[in-house]
Order: structure tokens, then sequence, then C-alpha cells
């Protein structure tokens, strides 16, 4: 997954390449550090080496590498840029533990019929939070996007809902699933992170908006995280 990770990220920065150049310099192709070749070079590795990976693990964890490519190549050619660019992560987000999980043993516990539905709540919110981040240079630059498509005020309501049901649903299905109470206790103070990520993002400037979206991405993986241990650990 990480080798499929680096080359959907190397597609995204090729793609995004003529535009960084005039509203990111500082990203790694427009600031010189990578050229195109050898992004091109990495995104074709690690899709090669993501799905030569997979393989040992049965075919429906290599199916879901595949899947993992096509989504990621979707959101890079297609969606990113335009109001539907939060679909690849809703769907891709959920895609992550079931891989994990599947490769490793084989199965899928009952308890993932909770966790998925979350997780694609989160990709969501993420993706929403994500765009916040870059609404003033997505409308200068004239691009689409879910928070340009909202306003940022409808936007930030919208994400952070999400991400309020996703903490909620994580302590209250932990409690029902009979994990000890301090384990309950950690989930819970897992989602404080996510939830101070939302608090964080509501109004000031781009980059402030950027670190919330951070600390919600960090703070969403730590409940993941403490849900599953609270759970199987």
């Amino acid at each position: 997954m990480t080798a499929l990770q680096f080359g959907i990220g190397a597609t995204n920065d090729v793609v995004d390449a003529p535009r960084d150049a005039g509203h990111k310099p500082g990203k790694p192709i427009p600031s010189g550090l990578v050229s195109p070749l050898v992004a091109r070079s990495v995104a074709v590795f690690g899709f090669v080496a993501g799905l030569v990976l997979a393989v040992p693990s049965g075919f429906p964890t290599l199916a879901l590498a595949v899947a993992v490519i096509g989504i990621g190549l979707a959101y890079d050619i297609l969606l990113k840029g335009t109001a539907w660019s939060w679909l690849p992560f809703a769907v891709g987000i959920p895609i992550l533990p079931v891989f994990g999980w599947l490769g490793a043993t084989g199965s899928l516990p009952p308890a993932f019929g909770i966790l998925v539905p979350a997780a694609v709540a989160a990709g969501a919110a993420l993706a929403i939070a994500n765009s916040l981040a870059d609404v003033e240079r997505d409308r200068a630059a004239g691009t689409a996007s879910i928070a340009t498509a909202l306003g940022p005020g409808r936007a930030w309501a919208v994400q952070a809902a999400l991400v309020t049901a996703i903490v909620g649903a994580a302590v209250v299905s932990a409690w029902v699933l009979a994990a000890s109470d301090a384990r309950v206790l950690l989930v819970a103070l897992a989602g404080c992170l996510p939830l101070a990520g939302v608090a964080m993002g509501r109004g000031g400037g781009a980059d402030r908006r950027e670190r919330a979206w951070q600390l919600e991405a960090i703070g969403v993986a730590a409940v993941g995280v403490a849900w599953i241990w609270a759970l199987f650990g």
C-alpha cells in the first residue's frame, strides 16, 4: 500500500506540475527538486512494486491493489479540481484498513461493518478539509472543489458534522462491543485530535487551515488505530 500511494502521489504531482508552477512553486517539480521524468519513474515503480507485493496475499488483496490504483488515477486525472474531488477519498480511505487486514489474515471480522462506513465518512471529511485549505488558491486559479461549490462556511460545517459523527460512532461502538473502560477512554482521547483539527480549521488563513487538515488526518488515523486496538488488541 505504501508503494501504491507513492505511485498515486507522484502521478498527482506530474499532472499538477503546470498549474503548480504558477500557484504552488514550492512543490517538488516546480521547485526543481524533482524532474518530471523522475516523478513518472517513481509512479511506475510504485504501481508495479505495489502489485507485486500484493500477489503473495492472494487474489482479493491483489484486486484491492488494482482498485486503489484506479481510484488514485481517477482522482489525479479526472476528479481533482472538480466538485467531486472528495469521492475518491470517500471510496479509497475504507480500502486501507480492509487491504491491511485482509492481506494479513485472509478474512474480515464482523466489526468491519462499522469501520468501513465510518471510513467512508472519514474520507469525505478529510477531502473537504483539504479543499478548505486551498479554497483561495482554487478560486484564484478558477479550479472547482467541494469547498468552492459549498462555500467555506458550509464546507466546514459538513466536515465538522462528519468528524463528530465518526468520533461518536467510534466511542459508542467500542463501548457496545465490550471493550474495557480504559480502552474506550483511549478511543475518546484519540477523538480529541480530529475534533481539535476541526475547531482549528474554523476561519483563519490558508496556513492555519492546512495545519488543521493535517491534524484532522493524523487524528482520524489515531481514532482508527485506537478503535481497532480496543476491540482486537
